[in-house]
């Protein structure tokens, strides 16, 4: 039996899965900044020691390579898979797209295909599992939309244009990237386009972050109270925030949160367009998950979570896996091919 740790490296966090002989038994994010460099990388393969040391493989997918650390991606991919190499032993497989798995020097060579791949990973699981779904993963800093039996993009470049890449995230995106202007006291109110606010903030404002949820720091280094995010929020409008006008900061909250979700609504329909999709179901994974739950209910259509769609013994583990579903898809992916000598 091969257990098997998968790898999600982000620009901002970690994701690791554990699968033995089939089964997911362990999921987890960990804050990662790369932007900062490599030793936060280092510093998140540490937090995880202890939950990957009894792996018999490890297999590896990213988008970690955009990071603004790296001169180009071909740089990112390739001084990413390096340090992984040397810091991981067995010594790691890398997905590669359509290409399948290899070695790093396969992945050094072929790098423009390990690239962001890891949206390929977790639609090549739910096409297996589920025919004709559509995922949405509504993570801290992107959106993937996939018609997974049949993906039309794999380079990033591809999916902005296709609609199977959204550029915003449920925690980490700036309030003036979903919005230039928001409803307050009656009037429409242009916003300051600077970094004052995230998306995190707004939600703790409307009471739709979870403890846990958003694990970075504040955009002024100050704490996550829902007064403190308000006074965020509010110097966004030229303002000082105050909680006696909750309310009406809940409005304007409440109106940046439907434009993003506006923005993800609109990637479903150009993507749901494409010639020869067919949707009858909806898959949600990342952070956001209840939003895209939400969302499916708006477009009709029934919903499950990624971790619906594998096995898995412990329920409590449930949140974790939807949360981190390409480090448990390029897990599964690689448990697949090395147990039973399948491609991905």
């Amino acid at each position: 039996m091969a257990r098997i740790a998968g790898y999600d490296v982000g620009g901002a966090h970690l994701k690791v899965a554990i699968v033995d002989n089939g089964r997911v038994v362990a999921a987890r994010q960990i804050a990662c900044p790369l932007w900062l460099g490599l030793d936060r990388l280092d510093g998140a393969l540490t937090e995880a020691a202890e939950l990957i040391a009894t792996a018999d493989h490890h297999a590896v997918t990213m988008t970690g390579e955009l990071t603004e650390i790296f001169e180009s991606r071909q740089a990112g991919v390739t001084m990413l898979v390096s340090h992984l190499q040397s810091r991981l032993t067995p010594k790691v497989q890398v997905l590669m797209g359509l290409k399948g798995f290899g070695t790093a020097d396969d992945a050094h060579r072929n790098w423009s295909d390990v690239a962001s791949a890891n949206f390929f990973a977790t639609a090549l699981v739910i096409a297996d599992l589920q025919p004709d779904a559509l995922l949405i993963d509504f993570g801290s800093t992107t959106t993937d939309i996939i018609a997974c039996d049949r993906p039309m993009g794999l380079t990033d470049a591809d999916r902005l244009r296709t609609g199977e890449l959204v550029y915003t995230g449920f925690t980490r995106t700036l309030v003036p990237a979903v919005t230039t202007r928001a409803p307050f006291d009656g009037h429409w109110q242009a916003l300051a386009r600077d970094g004052f606010a995230t998306m995190a903030d707004v939600r703790r404002i409307l009471g739709q972050l979870a403890d846990g949820e958003d694990t970075h720091a504040t955009t002024d280094g100050r704490g996550t109270s829902i007064a403190e995010s308000l006074n965020r929020f509010a110097r966004g409008f030229g303002r000082d925030g105050d909680l006696r006008q909750i309310d009406q900061w809940r409005v304007a909250a409440a109106y940046v949160a439907e434009r993003q979700l506006r923005s993800i609504h609109d990637g479903v329909l150009q993507v749901m367009s494409g010639a020869g999709a067919r949707v009858t179901r909806i898959v949600a994974a990342g952070v956001g998950v209840k939003a895209v739950e939400g969302m499916a209910r708006r477009l009709h259509f029934p919903s499950s979570t990624f971790s619906d769609a594998v096995s898995c013994d412990d329920p409590l583990l449930a949140e974790d896996i939807t949360t981190c579903a390409p480090a448990v898809a390029v897990a599964l992916l690689a448990e697949r091919k090395i147990t039973r000598g399948l491609s991905p």
